[in-house]
């Protein structure tokens, strides 16, 4: 079978892009195949995101807020970041609202299966013999031990395990988000506790980590269950569990599309190597993407924005070496500049005078010693 375009993967970058090209008119004659090994009927994932006031994306999202938090052991700060909302969606959400109207399109198909592999112009799938061609591949498959076999880039990971719970007691300012609470212990890395309040007394509580290795389950829960008890929290219920892991990178993934195979998603870079934050990074790739097609130009074309890549660069060569500096360099940001400003520079739309806003108000003496050493080492 063959087919314009083909998707592997349904999950953040994969539907985003689909949506994209089911909603232009350009590509009603294209026909399109989306492959995915789940039929995306649970509730496997939440993303998090932050945009200026209505979009498209709201007729999906979940909750929004306001105002964020930060905090460490000597500073809290609540900070209204109009005219950005910080913004959830749940997967099933997504897949539930999304799904059915990409289906209803007659251009598009959806089949469940697991891709074993891609070679010029054609996937082959497990348990089938068919092989099925595309003119254009996107591939959202990501392996982290290759990565990690043949990357020159620091690779570290924001791995984290979050409760959802409900309490009998009002404990949470249900229209601010904790972007980052650095008061938890340390332990020579970069943890912070990070909620998202649905109400008074129900919550999504996160203990996240910037590292290189993740660890045992019951360390992270005992983080959060300290951490409740810090904030009076006597009893609750767990409703619900998730646990995520994203690679923090700098790799050039884009050095492996051709012109007409392309990695999306993770596996494509698409993650904001300093944050980990992929949903609304996605989408605005997905934005390039489809301007790409339109105009006819080769895949390969689609690559990262130099200025911002090498300030990552410099960020997670610095967690790299020196893990335990996160809290310090966060923290100086938060506490000098406004939030809506490190939110811009986090989404890449900064101009130069702002980067150097945020760069004059982090600690001098690690990234001068990152850049030294980096300039001598290479990109």
């Amino acid at each position: 079978m063959h087919y314009n375009y083909v998707i592997v993967g349904a999950g953040a970058a994969g539907l985003l892009l689909l949506k994209a090209l089911a909603e232009d008119s350009f590509f009603n004659a294209s026909s399109i195949l989306v492959i995915d090994k789940s039929a995306k009927t649970e509730n496997d994932r939440t993303w998090c995101f932050w945009e200026k006031d209505q979009s498209d994306l709201d007729a999906y999202t979940y909750k929004k807020w306001s105002n964020i938090r930060f905090k460490n052991t000597t500073f809290n700060t609540k900070e209204n970041i109009s005219p950005y909302y910080y913004k959830m969606i749940r997967g099933i959400d997504f897949y539930n609202k999304l799904i059915p109207k990409l289906k209803a399109k007659e251009n598009i198909e959806f089949l469940q299966g697991t891709v074993t592999a891609i070679v010029d112009n054609q996937i082959k799938l497990a348990n089938q013999t068919q092989t099925i061609r595309a003119d254009k591949i996107f591939d959202s498959r990501f392996n982290y031990k290759d990565l990690l076999s043949r990357s020159k880039f620091p690779v570290l990971q924001q791995h984290f395990i979050g409760w959802h719970i409900k309490t009998d007691q009002a404990v949470f300012g249900s229209d601010t988000a904790t972007f980052m609470d650095f008061s938890v212990p340390q332990k020579e890395n970069t943890r912070f506790m990070y909620v998202l309040p649905f109400a008074e007394n129900e919550a999504l509580v996160e203990y996240t980590l910037f590292s290189a290795t993740p660890l045992a389950t019951d360390e992270y829960e005992s983080a959060i269950t300290n951490y409740l008890s810090k904030l009076g929290v006597t009893y609750y219920k767990v409703i619900a569990k998730e646990k995520g892991n994203i690679p923090m990178t700098c790799h050039p993934f884009h050095k492996e599309n051709t012109g007409r195979y392309l990695k999306i998603g993770i596996a494509g870079g698409w993650a904001k190597p300093s944050t980990g934050y992929t949903f609304y990074n996605s989408k605005k790739q997905v934005t390039k993407l489809v301007n790409l097609l339109k105009s006819e130009k080769p895949l390969h074309h689609l690559k990262p924005h130099k200025k911002f890549w090498f300030y990552d660069v410099l960020l997670l060569d610095i967690l790299d070496q020196k893990n335990n500096l996160g809290s310090p360099i966060f923290s100086q940001m938060f506490q000098k500049r406004p939030a809506k400003l490190i939110l811009k520079f986090l989404d890449e739309e900064t101009n130069l005078w702002e980067d150097l806003q945020l760069i004059w108000a982090c600690p001098k003496k690690p990234f001068i010693q990152a850049l030294l050493k980096r300039v001598k080492s290479g990109f």
